[in-house]
């Protein structure tokens, strides 16, 4: 691989001089510049970027950690975050993984964004405690260098809820989703208060926000033979689409025998006949809001914890 060494020797200067040359320093002149550039291309060099990170401290790159890249849910949400980096002319990683952590404090990356539950909130406190800067999608974290742009799952479980009440539910069936996920755990509590509040009696059936989960959890619901309208609310669309396969295998009509509501307005959801009715709320927008917060916080200006809103999308598989 050719260095910096290989380029000073070809030109007859000094390996400092190539260094000011390469990172645009004042201290040589235009034509100087121009000169080592014209050889560094000759030779096809490619800076080493993990040694200017090193001297600099800034990559204008910032992390984006997600548990999985699984399902129809994190393409809109990360092209709202790319976006909204390029605006401050930043781009992004997409990480999963412990190993990816280190790249954190190694500081190959100016901060981070997690959509993570896998994540340690111990482990984001100890680098927020070290100076780096962090926005979280999926917990609450008080720390001066971290910021949360959160769903505002209270809000939209809520609506759900509320859509079932006035249909005269009798009896509720919630698929919920992953154990430690912020979500689906706002999401869970907020549902079953509701239910409780309006004396409905309900059933929880675990699911882990995946499509063969929701499979499964219908399956289970449907093995005693309830009495119709079979009312569900899947805590996120993927398993709410499981449920749509599995009833395909049986002589339920979703949105006659069994009245449901998904949450995330996936596109998948869009498609499926009759259309899934839906929690909504804009995961560019979300994406967005994320990104701007990050940049805000790493650049030392003012930045505030945020709320991504929701709203009611009807569809025919819930019919009052």
């Amino acid at each position: 691989m050719v260095g910096i060494k290989d380029i000073a020797k070809k030109a007859g200067v000094s390996i400092s001089t190539v260094s000011y040359a390469l990172n645009g320093s004042p201290k040589i002149t235009e034509e100087t510049r121009a000169r080592i550039q014209a050889i560094a291309d000759e030779l096809n060099y490619v800076p080493n970027m993990a040694a200017r990170t090193l001297k600099r401290r800034q990559t204008n790159i910032i992390g984006v950690y997600l548990a999985d890249y699984g399902g129809s849910f994190y393409g809109e949400l990360l092209d709202g975050i790319k976006k909204g980096l390029a605006y401050f002319g930043y781009e992004m990683i997409v990480c999963s993984g412990v190993k990816s952590h280190l790249f954190i404090p190694e500081r190959m990356i100016d901060g981070a964004v997690i959509l993570d539950w896998t994540f340690d909130t111990e482990e984001i406190e100890q680098f927020a405690d070290r100076g780096h800067s962090i926005v979280v999608l999926d917990r609450l974290i008080t720390h001066e260098n971290i910021r949360q742009v959160l769903l505002d799952n209270k809000g939209g479980a809520t609506l759900a809820i509320e859509q079932f009440l006035s249909s005269g539910t009798q009896k509720m069936y919630l698929i919920s989703g992953p154990k430690q996920g912020y979500d689906s755990i706002e999401r869970l509590k907020t549902s079953t208060r509701e239910l409780e509040r309006f004396g409905i009696p309900y059933e929880i059936i675990e699911g882990d926000f995946t499509e063969p989960s929701g499979y499964q959890a219908a399956e289970k619901i449907l093995m005693n033979t309830p009495e119709k309208p079979i009312d569900i609310f899947a805590l996120n669309d993927e398993m709410a689409i499981g449920v749509y396969k599995y009833i395909k295998e049986t002589n339920y009509q979703i949105g006659k025998d069994i009245r449901m509501i998904g949450f995330d307005n996936s596109e998948l959801g869009a498609f499926v006949q009759p259309r899934l009715a839906t929690i909504s709320y804009s995961k560019h927008r979300w994406g967005i809001v994320a990104a701007e917060t990050i940049i805000h916080l790493i650049q030392g200006e003012t930045a505030e914890n945020e709320h991504i809103y929701t709203s009611f999308v009807s569809g025919g598989s819930f019919e009052e």
